[in-house]
């Protein structure tokens, strides 16, 4: 028995989509699933990127990832679809493995880095689906060995003084 397909059913299926774009390096259809005109703006930030602002300049920095991507793969977790209205907000973290090219002629891929990305995908709801406005992403700081437990101030000891 199938149930009906909710709003958060059509989000969470658009935000899936996004991310298998992404892997496949699909630019035709990752560009498909971004707002259409710049009414609103569409936006995005990528971790360490500055804010890129409208249809050109976030598509371009798509092509400029795919471009220098040999390979990515996404595995979402602590995904949370919120829809309100025409507008719906997707959270989760981005679990990244991706390589460059190979170092070597005759390699396949240059070596694998692991990745770990909390991320922001927020879609409008058009005639013809939910479509992307805009993604922010930013990296999540690992703990350093040198830090200590968690809980530690950031460049200063347990008990809080600078180091």
């Amino acid at each position: 028995m199938s149930g009906a397909r909710t709003d958060a059913d059509r989000v969470q299926d658009a935000n899936t989509a996004y991310y298998e774009a992404m892997e496949r390096g699909d630019f035709d259809a990752l560009t498909a699933l971004w707002l259409s005109d710049d009414r609103p703006a569409v936006s995005c930030v990528h971790p360490g990127w500055p804010v890129l602002s409208g249809r050109g300049e976030v598509l371009r920095s798509y092509a400029l990832i795919m471009a220098n991507t040999e390979y990515i793969q996404f595995f979402l977790t602590d995904v949370e679809v919120d829809v309100a209205g025409d507008t719906a907000v997707v959270t989760c973290t981005e679990n990244i493995l991706s390589g460059g090219p190979a170092p070597d002629e005759g390699e396949e891929l240059g070596p694998l880095v692991g990745q770990l990305v909390v991320a922001t995908n927020v879609f409008l709801r058009t005639p013809e689906g939910w479509r992307l406005w805009s993604h922010h992403s930013s990296p999540v700081l690992a703990e350093s060995d040198d830090q200590g437990g968690s809980g530690d101030p950031p460049g200063g000891d347990p008990d809080g003084s600078p180091a």
